[in-house]
C-alpha cells in the first residue's frame, strides 16, 4: 500500500534539551526508542520483547540499503518515527512546536509530517501545521536548496511556483511534499552527508563537527547517550583511535580491513559496493545489528563458535544466526573480537557482540548479508 505524507526540509529549528557549550557547540540527548522516556515505550513489554523488536526492525532498515536498484541516489531510512533506534527532541515553527524524529546517520533529509497528509501517519506528538506558523515559507523552484535536493519538481501554489519534492522507500512508502526552510512528527532529523542534512546546513557554526557516544540500550540500563556539535565534538583520553571516514552523497563509509579473534586474523577484504572506491562499510546509528558479507561472515562465525563451549541451540529468528544456550550464572564467556579500521583497532567486547534473545538463548549480534552492502550497526558502537 502506497502512504503519503506531506512533508517539509530544510529548516531552522531549536533543539530541545540543548546545551550550549562555550566557544559554539551543542549538547542534545538522544533517547533510545525503547527507553521509559520514548514515548513509544510499552510498559508490559518484556526485555526479550524489546530485543526481538531490535532486530526485526533492524533488518527492515538495512533492507532499504540493499534493494537491487541500490544506488546512493533513491536510498532513504525508514519514515516512521518508531522505526529508529535512537530518537531526539527539537521545536520547529513560530510559536514553537515540539517534535520527536529519528537521528539518522543513514539519511540525508530533516523530514517532518505536517497538515495536509492524505492519509496522516500515526503519531504521538501534534501534526505541525504550517499555516500556523508565521515563520513557514515555501521555497522557489529557483532556489538553490530545490536545485539540489533530488527528485524536486515545481507546483503552482497561489500562482506562485514552489519547489515539492518526492522520495519513495524501499518498504513500497513514499514521502512527498513542498520543500520550506523550517520544518520536522514522524520525522528523520538526517545526519549523512547532503545539502540539506542537518550537519551540512549547521555548515561552518559546528565547525562541520558532530559526535555521538552510543549507552547500551539492550542490558536493561539507563545511560544516557549524547549527540554532540561543533567545539563539544572532541573525543580525547587514554586509549581513543581514529579512522579516515570516506563521505558519497548520503553515507559515511570506514575501511575495515580484518577481524580479529584471540590471535587469528580475518582479512574482511572489500565488499561489492563502495564509496567509489574508499571505504567498504557503512557507519549508521539507525540499524542495530551488524551485516557482513557471506563469506567474511561465515569465516568469522567459525572462529567465534571455535572459542565457545556453550550449547549451540537453534536461531529463534531467521535474522540471526549463531545462537547459543545462556549461561545459568550469567557469567557470559565469549571471545574478545576486534574490528582493524584503518589506523584504529577497536576491541568489540561481549556487551557488543551477544545479546539476550530469551530466557534461556543469547545470538551474535553480527548477521551475514548477500546484499551489496555491509553495515557496521549501533550494538557494535555502543561502549
Amino acid at each position: 500500500m502506497e502512504r503519503m505524507y506531506s512533508s517539509l526540509i530544510f529548516l531552522l529549528f531549536c533543539l530541545s534539551n540543548i546545551s550550549l557549550i562555550e566557544g559554539f557547540g551543542y549538547s542534545v540527548e538522544l533517547i533510545h526508542r525503547d527507553s521509559p522516556k520514548s514515548p513509544f515505550y510499552i510498559p508490559s513489554e518484556t526485555h526479550f520483547e524489546r530485543v526481538a523488536k531490535s532486530i526485526c526492525c533492524s533488518i527492515n532498515q538495512a533492507n532499504h540499503f540493499n534493494k537491487p536498484s541500490f544506488s546512493t541516489k533513491n536510498i532513504e531510512s525508514d519514515v516512521l518515527a518508531n522505526r529508529g533506534d535512537y530518537l531526539m527532541s527539537y521545536s520547529i515553527g513560530t510559536p514553537l512546536v515540539k517534535i520527536l524524529g529519528i537521528a539518522d546517520t543513514g539519511s540525508d533529509i530533516i523530514w517532518l509530517q505536517c497538515k495536509p497528509c492524505v492519509p496522516c501517519s500515526p503519531q504521538t506528538s501534534p501534526i505541525f501545521d504550517p499555516s500556523k506558523s508565521t515563520t513557514y515559507k515555501n521555497i522557489p523552484c529557483t532556489s538553490n536548496a530545490c536545485q539540489t535536493v533530488r527528485d524536486t519538481s515545481c507546483s503552482s501554489q497561489s500562482n506562485q511556483q514552489s519547489c515539492e519534492y518526492r522520495i519513495g522507500y524501499g518498504d513500497g512508502s513514499k514521502s512527498q511534499g513542498g520543500l520550506s526552510d523550517q520544518g520536522q512528527g514522524s520525522s528523520i532529523v538526517g545526519l549523512g552527508n547532503g545539502p540539506v542534512s542537518l550537519i551540512t546546513q549547521l555548515g561552518s557554526s559546528i565547525q562541520g563537527k558532530f559526535a555521538y557516544c552510543l549507552a547500551p540500550s539492550l542490558s536493561e540500563t539507563d545511560s544516557p547517550t549524547k549527540l554532540n556539535f561543533g567545539v563539544e565534538a572532541v573525543v580525547s583520553g587514554d586509549g581513543i583511535v581514529s579512522t579516515p571516514l570516506f563521505l558519497d552523497k548520503v553515507f559515511y563509509y570506514l575501511t575495515l580491513e580484518a577481524f580479529s579473534v584471540g590471535n587469528k586474523r580475518l582479512e574482511f577484504g572489500s565488499s561489492s559496493f563502495s564509496s567509489g572506491g574508499s571505504g567498504n562499510i557503512i557507519i549508521d546509528s539507525g540499524t542495530t545489528l551488524t551485516l557482513l558479507p557471506s563469506d567474511v561472515y561465515s569465516e568469522l562465525e567459525s572462529t567465534v563458535a571455535s572459542e565457545i563451549t556453550l550449547n549451540r541451540v537453534e536461531a529463534p529468528s531467521p535474522s540471526l544466526s549463531l545462537c547459543y544456550e545462556a549461561p545459568s550464572d550469567g557469567n557470559l564467556d565469549v571471545p574478545v573480537i576486534t574490528a582493524h579500521f584503518t589506523g584504529a583497532d577497536v576491541k568489540v567486547n561481549a556487551l557488543n557482540t551477544f545479546f539476550q534473545v530469551s530466557e534461556d538463548t543469547i545470538c551474535f549480534t553480527f548477521v551475514p548479508t548477500n546484499q551489496p552492502v555491509s553495515i557496521y550497526g549501533n550494538l557494535a558502537q555502543q561502549m
